[in-house]
């Protein structure tokens, strides 16, 4: 049985369906369901083993027979909203947190990506040192909440040569990543609210990397000709996209960081100067892939079904890290 913890996005239900249609059995769980709107049981008799059976909108499941598990995007659970108070309300997420994340734990499975390295590695500071350490060039960087410090930076980088970002992408609140323009100097004061990253701008062509285990799918992304070269993300639909293949030192340092982050699945982040050197922003270890599949045919669903078929073929084994005590969004 493969058990997959997700919402229903496209890139999960691609995965999903691949699966099935190659006869493998497939439980999905999304946590905003629990425990308003699921049922979690965990039955201990003397001597046996236990009974552990989830109850969701796409039906029952018994998880006993678990042997890989994907840990793909995760919400926040939802609790019953005649729960007035927070209190209440923080008690009832605590308590199924316990429950869920504890019966994730002892399932007798291997994790794509185990949920707490997972968690871990998708915190920048961590990530950027980890990558640092694995060979790869980082941009000069600043994390502030603190406008002096802030203004000294850019004013040693230039006007238009940095850029500033958010920390997560969340899809409620999400920032695309700016260019620090002469207007933008009178809201520094604003920094002391929270931290904020702060880049050296990096010209040249954008790559996404997605591993996959030990496979690489390199994908350049050219968004320099594009109405807002700073942030891929926000032109992707203008920017030619290719596969690439990247030079055997940058591989293995990749898979180094990936290795040394524990993630099985990550989307890397780089971008490649004109004089050629590859600097590096950041893997995302829910990061999408779809956009670049289309575009270039890189058979990245089919590795990650592949993968996940892999680990349902093995022998049952403990999970290498146990799972965080919360949902949260990735």
């Amino acid at each position: 049985m493969i058990l997959v913890v997700s919402y229903d996005e496209d890139h999960t239900l691609d995965v999903v369906r691949r699966l099935e249609r190659a006869g493998r059995d497939v439980v999905r769980v999304d946590l905003a369901d629990f425990p308003a709107h699921a049922v979690i049981n965990l039955d201990y008799a003397d001597g046996e083993r236990p009974d552990c059976g989830l109850t969701t909108r796409t039906g029952y499941a018994s998880l006993g027979g678990c042997r890989a598990a994907w840990w793909r995007r995760v919400r926040p659970f939802t609790v019953d909203q005649r729960l007035r108070t927070a209190r209440d309300q923080g008690f009832a997420a605590s308590e199924t947190g316990q429950s869920l994340h504890g019966l994730f734990h002892s399932l007798p499975c291997t994790w794509v990506n185990p949920p707490t390295l997972d968690a871990l590695a998708h915190h920048k500071p961590y990530q950027w040192e980890t990558a640092r350490r694995a060979g790869l060039t980082l941009p000069r960087t600043l994390v502030t909440n603190q406008p002096a410090r802030a203004r000294r930076f850019i004013q040693d980088v230039g006007v238009g040569r940095t850029v500033f970002k958010a920390f997560l992408a969340h899809t409620e609140a999400w920032r695309e990543t700016r260019l620090v323009r002469p207007e933008d100097l009178t809201q520094l004061d604003t920094v002391r609210y929270a931290p904020v990253i702060f880049q050296e701008f990096v010209p040249g062509a954008d790559l996404r990397v997605t591993v996959v285990g030990d496979r690489v799918f390199a994908a350049e992304i050219d968004a320099s000709e594009t109405s807002y070269p700073v942030d891929m993300r926000t032109v992707v639909d203008q920017a030619p996209v290719r596969p690439v293949t990247l030079p055997p030192p940058l591989t293995d340092a990749l898979l180094r960081l990936m290795s040394s982050l524990g993630l099985v699945y990550g989307a890397i982040d780089l971008r490649r100067r004109p004089d050629g050197q590859y600097v590096f922003f950041e893997v995302n270890p829910a990061g999408q892939w779809l956009f670049v599949e289309h575009r270039t045919g890189l058979p990245i669903s089919a590795a990650l079904a592949a993968l996940l078929a892999r680990l349902d073929d093995r022998e049952p084994e403990r999970a290498a890290a146990p799972p965080p005590l919360a949902g949260s969004a990735a």
